[in-house]
């Protein structure tokens, strides 16, 4: 067999262009195709859905005898009917009624919270000598038993007057999102670039300037992914606090009423509605996120 050597080229000719390799544009449409992805709300929309029909075949199969001897006339896993029916049976104003009082003690607790970890993390960074201390107090505040210390609280506190919302639902609120957003606004901070952190020196900027005018901006995707999960731990820790908060109205107090009345249907009712207002805050603070930082919604990349 022979083989071709292609002859030297003479001094002075032009090079011959590189030989590239084409792709066949079939193989190409098909790799591209099956990268793309399913839109987010489609995924979201085929979890619930999935959820919901496990959920729904679980109690009328194998969960529907769990709990029927216990005097309620029916199961402990009631199915989705049942409890849209209860939802409806109770109004709207019984939900409100309740959930109005949570969701400002929850309020009040993510606006505490996360102001005293974003100063003590600006506070770490102004004064580098107080971070180990901040550290400290943020574990110390993590590792905490929430359910623990809100007998200690309430009795700190004390019972709050009729209608209101209790400073024990409020300081465990603070406590739930304490950690989360000081390790994020803390690390968020350290994000900026070196380069233009010097050149705020060199003009003459102090700590506080680098902080303000190019740390801060470095660190709000940070600071609002720690928000967004700060907002259903928020909800969480009120309506835990409600439980030995002394308040007569609130989500807390609805479940347990519904527990020791042995309303089965009632208490995932209360349960539910508490999960989808902690959604909905989780939304809301996504939402804002995208406005205020939309370099970091996760466009596509440059190039694709």
């Amino acid at each position: 067999m022979t083989t071709h050597v292609p002859a030297p080229a003479s001094p002075g000719a032009p090079e011959p262009p590189p030989t590239t390799a084409v792709r066949p544009a079939g193989r190409r449409g098909a790799g591209t195709a099956g990268r793309q992805k399913l839109p987010p709300w489609i995924v979201a929309a085929l979890g619930v859905v999935s959820t919901v029909a496990v959920w729904w075949l679980g109690a009328a199969t194998v969960l529907r005898g769990v709990g029927a001897g216990d005097g309620t006339g029916g199961g402990a896993v009631p199915t989705p009917p049942a409890i849209v029916r209860q939802i409806a049976s109770d109004g709207a104003g019984f939900y409100w009624a309740n959930a109005s009082v949570t969701i400002v003690e929850a309020a009040q607790g993510y606006l505490g919270g996360n102001a005293a970890a974003v100063l003590l993390a600006a506070a770490a960074l102004l004064l580098p000598f107080t971070e180990r201390l901040a550290t400290q107090i943020a574990v110390v505040s993590y590792c905490l038993p929430i359910v623990a210390v809100g007998p200690i609280i309430f009795i700190v506190v004390g019972p709050p007057r009729s209608g209101e919302p209790s400073g024990t639902a409020v300081t465990l609120a603070a406590i739930s999102v304490f950690f989360t957003t000081y390790v994020s606004v803390l690390a968020g901070f350290r994000t900026a670039e070196r380069s233009t952190l010097d050149v705020v020196t060199v003009a003459g900027g102090s700590r506080w300037d680098q902080l303000v005018k190019v740390r801060l901006v470095s660190a709000l995707p940070g600071v609002f992914t720690a928000l967004k999960i700060a907002a259903p731990a928020a909800l969480l820790g009120a309506i835990l606090g409600e439980y030995v908060g002394g308040v007569d109205r609130g989500m807390g107090p609805a479940m347990v009423n519904a527990q020791q009345s042995l309303e089965v249907a009632r208490v995932w009712a209360v349960a539910l509605v508490s999960g989808g207002l902690a959604f909905l805050a989780y939304a809301l603070v996504g939402t804002v996120a995208r406005f205020v930082t939309p370099w970091s919604s996760g466009g596509r990349e440059v190039g694709r």
